[in-house]
């Protein structure tokens, strides 16, 4: 079984390194995992010594450890390894649509888990749900916690990035700053015609191009409950989207994003096996 993951928090310390930053814990090294992870991890989950860790930054920085001790203070970590992930080639990025209930909070955590690097709260024009002022806040929150923990639960060492919500002029200028800069933003619609799986992808960036930042970025659309409305397709195709189907059956907004992704992510190669033609 793999080793649960816990992030890192700001406060943590050890006999080396400056505290809060991971890359200056070597193997061989004591880290202090305290905080709310701390507690979690020797408290409410009940980690005993011996036990295997891991520690993630949550920029892709990974410490594999063994527990030398619990205290109130926190829990002991000795580092055994330390394991760099690199940055996404292509960055997979899931505009969802907001949603009533918990659907898109659904969404975004079922399409971390599957291997999404970013999510986009998305005001479109038949969202039921209205993110405004205080909501706004407290929705992005528990967005922010809901991808936190499906991080974890992923055993990921990046952390996806939670955007601040836009409405749908700002994702048509989003559509047109990613496509100008080699992307691509593809819409979720029932009656396109082109699959999913034949969409063009981005050419890959190298890895120096990656962690600097600079990876073409592929924008996956989701609709509410109610669907894209048409205006909003013509704006985003206009823009350089394209709309592309999932497949024969129609999904929930809750469900069409993370299979998505899924989808993109084993053509981006990270699940085994890229596609040769992008």
């Amino acid at each position: 079984m793999s080793a649960p993951v816990f992030l890192a928090d700001a406060s943590s310390s050890s006999d080396g390194g400056a505290a809060g930053g991971l890359a200056g814990f070597p193997a061989g090294s004591l880290y202090v995992l305290d905080g709310a992870e701390g507690r979690h991890a020797g408290v409410v989950q009940r980690r005993g010594v011996g036990e295997a860790v891991d520690v993630v930054d949550g920029e892709g920085l990974r410490l594999r450890c063994t527990i030398e001790g619990v205290e109130p203070s926190g829990v002991h970590l000795r580092v055994r390894e330390v394991v760099e992930e690199p940055a996404p080639d292509v960055v997979v990025t899931l505009v969802q649509a907001l949603a009533k209930g918990d659907r898109d909070e659904m969404a975004i955590e079922a399409a971390t888990e599957v291997g999404a690097d970013a999510v986009v709260p998305w005001q479109a024009e038949r969202s039921i749900v209205v993110w405004r002022g205080d909501r706004a806040a407290k929705s992005r929150a528990r967005w922010l916690a809901t991808v936190r923990a499906a991080t974890k639960q992923a055993r990921r060492a990046r952390l996806p990035r939670v955007d601040l919500a836009i409405d749908t002029r700002g994702l048509v200028e989003r559509t047109r700053q990613v496509v100008d800069a080699g992307g691509a933003v593809v819409v979720l619609h029932e009656e396109a015609v082109v699959p999913l799986a034949e969409v063009a992808l981005p050419v890959p960036a190298s890895q120096d191009a990656a962690a600097a930042g600079r990876a073409p970025e592929v924008l996956v659309v989701v609709g509410p409950e109610g669907g894209i409305s048409e205006r909003e397709v013509e704006a985003l195709t206009g823009a350089g989207a394209r709309t592309a189907r999932l497949g024969p059956h129609v999904l929930r907004t809750s469900t069409a994003g993370p299979v998505a992704i899924a989808m993109l992510v084993q053509r981006l190669g990270r699940w085994g096996g890229a596609d040769d033609e992008r």
